[in-house]
């Protein structure tokens, strides 16, 4: 191999590199990071109904706002079949102020797409009316749920972010997140994560508040979650994710 080739296969290696995970990160990932921390970001971190990005990635957005960065939190819906015994309205109402609540307790902005809970459709006029709003909202990274998660609002919301993504040509952050795995996730395996060792007690505070949707047994799972990927990364709490392999890397606070 001369050298003109040996420099321009090392260099397509060092690009196709995973992002720096806690620990051992690569010089290159952390030159990326560095330059992440430097720029102010805009974030949307989408879940499918109030709730789901803050017990996904609660942490993640407290490192986030914490560093001066603008979060958003989209919500596929407003949690309309949430609460038994509530009308949808009645519901809505109910869990749309709770993510009011936990958005304040984070520093972020909710923003809900106004899908119906439980009724989630994925078709073009769908496809279309979703990637408006990731367009408005021209994010720098962008937070889905998993694509084979348990619930079908998971699902679908996975999917409008990956068109979406898709549709804006790859130009931001793509990355994956859990919640309650072994009820709604499974088989993920993360490589990045992030130390929410500090950020926990406003991730609770944030988690809490949606009172309708009982914490104390969805707050315990998921604990133990970031409890166990703290042991994986090496620290007291963490939060894991899988980021598209296509994505641009180095965007995590």
């Amino acid at each position: 191999m001369n050298d003109f080739s040996r420099r321009k296969f090392l260099r397509n290696a060092a690009w196709a590199l995973p992002s720096a995970a806690i620990a051992g990160a690569a010089p290159a990932e952390l030159t990326a990071s560095t330059k992440a921390e430097q720029k102010k970001l805009k974030v949307i971190v989408a879940g499918g109904h109030p709730g789901d990005p803050e017990y996904g990635c609660g942490g993640t957005v407290v490192r986030y706002t914490e560093q001066g960065h603008a979060v958003t939190l989209l919500y596929l819906n407003r949690g309309e079949g949430g609460i038994p015994g509530k009308s949808g309205k009645e519901a809505a109402a109910i869990r749309s102020a709770e993510a009011a609540k936990a958005c304040e307790l984070l520093k972020a902005k909710p923003l809900f797409a106004d899908q119906i809970d439980g009724q989630s459709i994925v078709d073009k006029a769908h496809y279309d009316s979703f990637a408006r709003i990731i367009e408005g909202e021209k994010p720098d990274v962008l937070f889905t749920q998993w694509p084979i998660d348990g619930h079908p609002d998971h699902r679908a919301t996975s999917m409008l972010c990956y068109e979406a993504w898709l549709r804006m040509g790859k130009t931001f952050g793509f990355y994956y997140y859990e919640v309650s795995d072994g009820e709604d996730t499974l088989m993920f395996s993360p490589a990045e994560y992030v130390d929410i060792t500090a950020a926990e007690a406003r991730k609770h505070a944030a988690c809490y508040a949606h009172a309708s949707q009982s914490p104390d047994r969805f707050y315990a799972l998921q604990e133990q979650v970031a409890r166990f990927r703290g042991v994986e990364s090496g620290v007291g709490q963490a939060e894991a994710f899988v980021r598209h392999v296509q994505s641009r890397g180095g965007m995590l606070p």
